[in-house]
């Protein structure tokens, strides 16, 4: 089991989070976050690009939480996206605005509280009757369960009973157990939570604070509530949704949508507790008449239905293939109901497809399901049923082990000829009657041709179960993969080949056949959910068809103006892109109001509360003003600076603001103090960067395209939205249950600020889950105290460093090796690709200081200038992500009087020479290599040693060189590469394609036999090799193999640093002319296999004793 781990001493830790808290009080006491536009006077004259570029700004926005909780890691990870990059754009000196609201529209709150008071009665006020009364609760269960056994598929009461375990499993099953032990309220408050007013007034505040003690930089003054509760913003819902309604966007209609019969109302994606982004699945409902019953099947049902015609009733979506049935399926094992549908009808089906049809005008009285009679499966088996449109009009019913009880009615109609799995199971029944105890000659009908395909014929099904080698129904993996083959071939390329539409595509046929069946009284239309929803009152949501208002999402001329939108926004990564784009595809009429819950009334029908996610798609440019209108007041209860009441704030007058519409002469507010607010809105709007988990791209995301679109001018359009993965906790999904769940109260708490700051951004960035690595956490705290702790004592021995010119070989290298990395880390910010800022701005940067250090010590050491630049540049680069210890660096540490947050990103101190960077990449890479030689020579010693009895024996190195005597070590410089390697690279080039980017390896064959190579073992090798860094650096970079530096120079500046790292007496720096001419000459130590192996770049090096 999962759990966070506990700290073992926490001195570091605690020190870090007092200078935290002494720089965030900094920051508060100075207002350093609150931002406002420019005055009017200051931007007299100028157009709107001259004031972006004269004041530009920035604004950046993630969606406000939802207030029945605190906040986890996974919401300070969303967080963490838009406030690195709120610290980044503040470097380059723009106004910043990042402001955060708070949600509570919609039913959680609602039902949260309703369970509060409903666990009151029962427990008692303060819950002193819980041990109790639980006790007889579960004793009455434990009786009920042991009375009434549950057989496979009968539906929700497994669900249910199966749900309370589960809760139990966890300890907590109920609404004040998880306020009490999960948050840590105390149970003499919980009473309190039962009225919704107080969750209101309690989750915020928290939220605050907790953003505070992060270090975030949002301007608070621009905060609030949603609902009525907030009468400003309850005003600007009441525009948007007036204003929706004028436009036609929102329309008043018959639909499907997702329903909980338990709250009555429909339940949207921020309603449920399972099965986000899930909408209905629309069947076409076949109506097959009981003719005969089976034995097992009569002597159950025979006296309960009250003469009504009973029908076994199937979902299907492929009605243009009835005329092809030979028979029906149910499951065996799978529990029916036979269901009263009116007076004159009852359907066979499963209970869950009933309590579908309930609710969508099929039954009679809506709502109810009257079940008159219960049935296994088995007993059905044998029925004699009508097949409406058939060529065979009566067919059997057979079973089916795979027919699922969670999708359609239960009851599957058989089109062999269509169908790979009607066509499997009716082959495998065929084979084995007595197994499967069946009559035989209710298999006897066979697959009867409906549709022709140009790839399968008259059979599709029979054909790609041959084609694919599926044997029985078991195969189920072959007989998915079938499925979606037959029934794409069907739809797009098929031709109908009987019934009344023959002739015709079945993409024209469908809607016909369907059509003419419903009219005919043998089909209905039926719909469910695409999969499991449960709404947040545990109920088992349906699919209703009702009278609703809705946004008409989805219509042609609304959905060209969003996709124009999403063409012009940057989403950071094609993965993003593509979502978006496959959402604007399917997305089409959503439902926009309920009736239980919060939020703010329907304008024109009150009866109806606006629900979560329509009330949230534009409130971003409700950030602009609410300073003005609200500031000081989470709910608006305390009139702004402008001394506007939410009444004067009319249709109008926000019309006027947002979307430059006439300014009402009957306003009672001057148009002077109005245009305050237009003057705040127009320079901030639109937003910059909207940043986003990617699960909010098929609802939240794409809903505010779509309401910008049909709101806003052009010009006050989204600029750019990125989304990301959600976040696990050491590896693993985070679960309370499991003890592997940190808030981000408790996240600063153990580990502080900046170490939780930057483990967030190490998580990740991209499109896949990011990690939250708790151990990483923790070596961060040691990291940032022992960097703290270095550049206090170097600047406080800043008169000990060296001093004067800056001109040594290393000084150079690491000034470059600084500068490069300030334009690297910025490109990766640019980028919003934080875990790479923090690997070059941070991690990065401190190896380069390292290397220096380490490089300089037993020569001139460090320069004093360079050390302070080195700190100055690691505390701004790391500003962004971690600005507590870069504030104690910056103002403490280098006394600087003006706050890190105000402080420009760094530009470097002279042009990149990219030679330099090159040459310490080399210098670096040649001391690994060294170590690495001596490494590899030592364990060939010791081999030699065990083989041969002793050190000395052997021959070759082994006989010259003693690791325990004084070594030195020869490096063999090359200055051009062996003949048979630049023939092999001419070779490469000559058969690289540079439109294709490819290297045609047929014609390096070719070449390789031409040059008389093809048989030499080197030459494949080399080439794949090269191969690999041509696709590593690019084409250019490969074929381009002169090194931009003087390898014997930058060697002959290693010497110092080689002999004391290595522990060498001398280093000598030969070229390999020079190393050749004195193995020609017998000079011992010079082996003419070592020194050949050397090539520009990668040189050679020899061992001896001194």
């Amino acid at each position: 089991m999962a759990s966070t781990i506990e700290l073992a001493q926490t001195g570091k830790r605690d020190y870090l989070k007092s200078l935290e808290k002494q720089y965030q009080e900094r920051w508060q006491s100075e207002r350093v976050f609150e931002v406002d536009a420019p005055s009017p006077e200051e931007i007299a004259g100028l157009t709107p690009e001259q004031v972006q570029e004269k004041f530009p700004k920035w604004f950046g926005n993630f969606p406000y939480p939802y207030m029945n909780g605190i906040l986890h890691l996974g919401h300070a990870f969303t967080i963490s996206k838009i406030e690195f990059a709120a610290g980044y754009q503040r470097m380059l000196g723009k106004r910043v605005l990042f402001p955060h609201g708070f949600h509570v529209t919609g039913l959680p709150i609602k039902t949260s509280a309703d369970k509060i008071s409903r666990e009151m009665e029962l427990f008692g006020q303060d819950f002193e009757n819980f041990e109790k009364v639980q006790a007889e609760l579960d004793a009455a269960a434990e009786r009920e369960a042991e009375a009434e056994p549950v057989a496979q598929g009968s539906d929700n009461k497994a669900k249910a009973k199966k749900g309370k375990l589960v809760a139990k499993s966890t300890g907590l099953t109920y609404q004040f157990q998880i306020l009490t032990k999960s948050i840590g309220i105390p149970v003499s408050e919980i009473k309190k939570f039962a009225d919704t007013q107080h969750w209101l007034e309690y989750f915020p505040p928290i939220a605050i604070a907790d953003n505070n003690a992060f270090g975030a930089r949002i301007d608070w003054r621009r905060s609030f509530i949603t609902t009525k509760t907030n009468p400003y913003y309850d005003s600007f819902v009441r525009w948007q949704m007036n204003k929706l309604h004028k436009l036609g966007k929102i329309k008043f209609g018959e639909r499907y949508t997702i329903y909980s019969p338990k709250d009555g109302q429909p339940c949207m994606d921020h309603d449920r507790q399972d099965g986000e982004g899930i909408g209905p699945q629309e069947y076409t409902g076949i109506k097959m008449e009981v003719i005969d019953w089976s034995p097992a099947a009569k002597a159950l049902v025979e006296g309960k239905v009250g003469g009504r015609q009973v029908f076994l009733v199937a979902a299907t979506l492929r009605p243009e293939t009835m005329y092809g049935q030979t028979n029906c399926f149910v499951g065996p094992s799978i529990k029916y109901g036979v269901f009263a549908i009116n007076e004159t009808e009852a359907f066979v089906c499963t209970h869950r497809a009933a309590r579908n049809m309930a609710f969508q005008g099929t039954v009679t009285p809506r709502g109810e399901v009257n079940q008159l009679a219960e049935i296994p499966g088995s007993a059905i088996i044998g029925t004699k049923i009508k097949a409406p449109y058939a060529i065979h009009p009566e067919v059997y019913v057979l079973p089916m082990e795979n027919v699922l009880p969670t999708k359609g009615t239960g009851v599957v109609t058989s089109v062999p000829s269509d169908s790979p799995d009607d066509f499997q199971v009716l082959t495998d029944l065929r084979k084995k009657p007595d197994f499967y105890k069946i009559d035989p000659t209710w298999a006897s009908i066979d697959p009867v041709p409906v549709i022709s395909t140009p790839t399968y014929g008259d059979m599709t099904a029979p054909t790609i179960v041959k084609q694919l080698k599926i044997l029985s129904q078991k195969d189920t993996k072959q007989l998915a993969e079938a499925k979606e083959i037959a029934y794409k071939e069907g739809f797009y390329n098929g031709t109908m080949l009987v019934g009344e539409y023959k002739g015709e595509s079945v993409q024209e046929a469908k809607p016909k056949v369907r059509e003419s069946m419903i009219k005919g009284g043998v089909a209905f239309a039926y719909a469910e959910p695409e999969g499991l929803v449960v709404s947040r009152s545990t109920d088992e949501c349906v699919v209703a068809l009702m009278d609703q208002w809705y946004l008409d999402y989805g219509e042609e001329s609304w959905k060209v103006q969003a996709e124009k939108m999403l063409k012009g926004m940057n989403l950071y990564s094609v993965e993003t892109r593509h979502n978006f784009e496959k959402t604007l595809a399917w997305l089409n009429q959503w439902a926009c109001a309920r009736t239980y819950g919060l939020g703010s009334d329907l304008p024109w029908d009150p009866q109806f509360l606006v629900e979560s996610l329509s009330d949230s798609t534009i409130y971003m440019s409700y950030y602009t003003v609410a300073r003005l209108l609200q500031e000081g007041s989470l709910d608006g209860s305390v009139t702004g600076p402008l001394g506007i009441t939410p009444s004067q704030m009319t249709d109008e007058i926000w019309e006027y603001v947002l979307c430059n519409g006439p300014f009402p002469p009957s306003s009672p507010v001057p148009q002077t103090t109005i245009d305050k607010l237009k003057h705040e809105f127009n320079y901030w709007y639109p937003f910059d960067i909207r940043s986003s988990a990617k699960d909010l791209v098929p609802n939240h995301l794409t809903f505010c395209l779509y309401n910008h679109a049909a709101i806003f001018d052009e010009s006050k359009w989204p600029r750019s939205m990125r989304t990301n993965g959600h976040l696990t906790l050491n590896g693993e999904k985070m679960s309370k249950s499991k003890g592997n769940f940190l808030t981000l109260r408790e996240a600063i708490e153990k580990f502080g600020s900046d170490a939780t700051r930057l483990s967030l951004a190490d998580g990740g960035d991209g499109q896949e889950d990011a990690n939250f690595e708790e151990k990483t956490a923790n070596a961060n705290i040691l990291r940032i105290h022992t960097l703290l702790g270095w550049c206090e004592d170097m600047v406080k021995d800043v008169p000990n460093l060296r001093h004067g010119p800056k001109d040594s070989y290393h000084d150079k290298i690491f000034e470059h090796e600084i500068n490069e990395l300030i334009k690297v880390t910025q490109s990766h910010y640019e980028a919003t690709n934080y875990k790479d800022a923090l690997k070059y701005g941070f991690y990065e940067l401190q190896s380069a200081r390292d290397w220096y250090r380490e490089v300089t010590a037993n020569a001139t050491g460090m320069h004093a200038d360079l050390v302070l630049y080195w700190i100055r540049t690691a505390a701004l680069l790391i500003t962004p992500l971690a600005p507590h210890f870069a504030e104690h660096i910056y103002s403490t540490i280098l006394k600087e009087p003006k706050s890190i947050q105000f402080a420009l990103y760094p530009k470097p101190s002279i042009p990149i020479d990219q030679s330099l960077i090159d040459a310490g990449v080399y210098m670096r890479g040649t001391v690994k290599t060294i170590r690495d030689a001596e490494g590899s020579l030592l364990k060939m010693l010791n081999k030699v040693k065990g083989k041969k009895g002793g050190a000395g024996g052997g021959g070759g190195d082994a006989k010259i060189f003693d690791p325990k005597k004084p070594k030195a070590v020869r490096i063999f410089v090359a200055t051009s590469f062996p003949e048979w390697q630049d023939t092999c690279v001419g070779i490469v080039k000559e058969a690289y394609n540079e439109q294709e980017d490819k290297v045609d390896d047929t014609k390096v064959k070719e070449l390789l036999t031409e040059k008389g190579l093809i048989k030499d073992k080197r030459a494949m090798p080399f080439i794949q090799a090269f191969k690999k860094r041509i696709s590593q650096f690019g084409a250019s970079t490969a074929f381009r193999r002169t090194l931009p530096f003087s390898e014997s120079e930058v060697l002959t500046e290693l010497v110092p640093h080689l002999k004391k790292s290595l522990s060498l007496v001398d280093v000598d720096v030969l070229s390999v002319d020079e190393a050749s001419e004195k193995e020609k000459e017998g000079v011992v130590g010079y082996t003419k296999s070592i020194i050949e192996s050397s090539e520009p770049g990668n040189p050679a090096f020899e061992y001896y004793n001194v």
